[in-house]
């Protein structure tokens, strides 16, 4: 198993920020481009257990995978939102993401990626995996977050 985490600070309110990751399939698409449908296949009361049909375009191949929520916390100073899915029937993957209240206007994104190969042939393919895309997707929350706020 491989796992990044990078932090980062975001000059918007952590509302502004979360709702990117919690919100609407319109907000979750300025962050995540390629997810072309995000919907509800199972609800939970205390979301934990929740499972959501997400379709993702990669170049022409879409991929369709379920989504589980694994972990959730939405407090005024603190949320966290821990998901997990299996990509292509290759990896076990979980997105973890953590917000921090600084003040008013600054929230600390953390960002942390775990990826499990399924099959033994595939460990090898993460001996030369880099943190690349976690570092991509840093810079897009905080850049789509301050541009939302005015505060780039």
């Amino acid at each position: 198993m491989k796992r990044w985490t990078r932090e980062t600070e975001i000059d918007a309110p952590i509302e502004e920020v979360w709702k990117f990751l919690d919100g609407s399939v319109e907000n979750m698409q300025k962050i995540m481009p390629q997810v072309v449908e995000h919907k509800p296949v199972k609800i939970t009361e205390e979301v934990v257990g929740s499972v959501y049909r997400q379709k993702y375009r990669e170049g022409k191949r879409t991929e369709e995978y379920d989504i589980e929520t694994l972990e959730y916390l939405n407090e005024t100073n603190e949320k966290k939102l821990k998901v997990g899915f299996t990509l292509a029937k290759m990896f076990e993957i979980t997105a973890f993401y953590e917000l921090k209240k600084i003040n008013d206007n600054k929230t600390s994104f953390t960002y942390t990626v775990t990826s499990r190969p399924i099959k033994w042939f595939l460990k090898l393919l993460l001996l030369f995996a880099t943190d690349k895309v976690v570092v991509e997707f840093l810079e897009r929350v905080k850049n789509v977050a301050e541009a939302e706020t005015g505060r780039q």
